[in-house]
């Protein structure tokens, strides 16, 4: 795991694979299957992984916590920075927070939480919870009601938070007025895009965010890689080509579970067997399982052509 100080600039250098999480058949972490999913991941030159919402750390417990965060730093490459997150409630994220303390890590994002919640509150926790762990956090907001534009904008500046994972879905992600409010007062750089390939191309191109949030990529990291290439130079007709091969599954994920067929689609990919999904979520519909290996599958056949024409192309320039 990578433990140099973070930079804003790496934000922008890589896509955030956002891992699901291996566990036996008795809930307990699988090092051998989480390795082998990371090193999949690595292969396609993602260095940043994100483990959130679809490893299922919302139900993690806190007694846990530190075995999951020495795994994740024994697993991970020299060069890959691993963010885990923490909460989504006070208190779930006080007690992280103190483990984090005893670490190497360098940020972890905040889960969001519905309800029970108001701005200065969460803006409050939050600079206590930055003193406690001794560093900034990464912000993960879904709603408008969580966190206002001017709260959030001061908790950048003053280094409580190092970035926004911004995932409020609109029915037209290029009309975003909270968005454009946003980008007024934080910059850019510090904005990822939190809701894998969909709004991705926008989001960078008409928004200028740092990057995306992926689940499928973790699948496909190469043509993961190669669209952030292409969308950053402003090849739109090569990105689009890359892009619409992501959204069969993407689709998928959005019509029956984001967390739970990422899980099964990658042990049907065959890449890692990331056995039972911990409670209180369940398993995709077995009924939805061929469609979910078929694009699978298939992400993962392209993803691998693409790696070796890469490396045909390697051994050209080489030759």
């Amino acid at each position: 795991m990578k433990v140099e100080p973070i930079t804003v600039s790496e934000f922008s250098q890589s896509v955030m694979a956002v891992p699901p999480l291996a566990r036996r058949a008795d809930y307990t972490l699988d090092e051998a299957q989480n390795r082998a999913l990371v090193a999949h991941v690595e292969a396609g030159g993602v260095r940043t992984l994100l483990y959130g919402g679809n490893a299922n750390l919302y139900h993690v417990a806190v007694s846990e916590y530190r075995e999951l965060l020495d795994m994740l730093a024994q697993i991970a490459g020299p060069q890959t920075r691993v963010i885990p997150a923490i909460g989504p409630d006070y208190g779930k994220m006080l007690d992280q927070a103190r483990i984090l303390a005893q670490t190497d890590y360098r940020t972890a994002m905040v889960l969001p939480l519905a309800g029970f919640t108001t701005p200065q509150g969460v803006a409050t926790g939050l600079r206590r919870l930055t003193d406690v762990a001794g560093m900034p956090f990464t912000l993960y907001i879904k709603s408008e009601d969580y966190i206002d534009v001017d709260t959030l904008a001061a908790l950048v500046a003053d280094g409580t938070l190092l970035a926004v994972k911004y995932a409020i879905v609109r029915p037209d992600p290029s009309d975003d007025p909270f968005l454009r409010r946003l980008l007024n007062s934080v910059p850019a750089s510090q904005v990822i895009s939190g809701m894998g390939e969909r709004p991705a191309l926008v989001h960078t191109r008409d928004f200028g965010l740092a990057a995306w949030t992926t689940g499928s990529g973790c699948i496909a990291p190469h043509a993961l890689m190669a669209l952030l290439r292409a969308a950053k130079s402003g090849e739109m007709d090569e990105a689009q080509r890359l892009y619409d091969r992501f959204l069969p599954l993407e689709t998928l994920r959005d019509d029956i579970s984001l967390i739970r067929v990422l899980h099964d689609a990658v042990t049907l990919s065959g890449i890692a067997d990331m056995g039972p999904i911990l409670p209180l979520l369940s398993a995709t519909p077995e009924h939805a399982l061929p469609a979910v290996e078929r694009e699978a599958r298939a992400l993962l056949a392209f993803d691998r052509t693409l790696a070796g024409n890469a490396g045909v192309k390697e051994v050209k320039q080489a030759g």
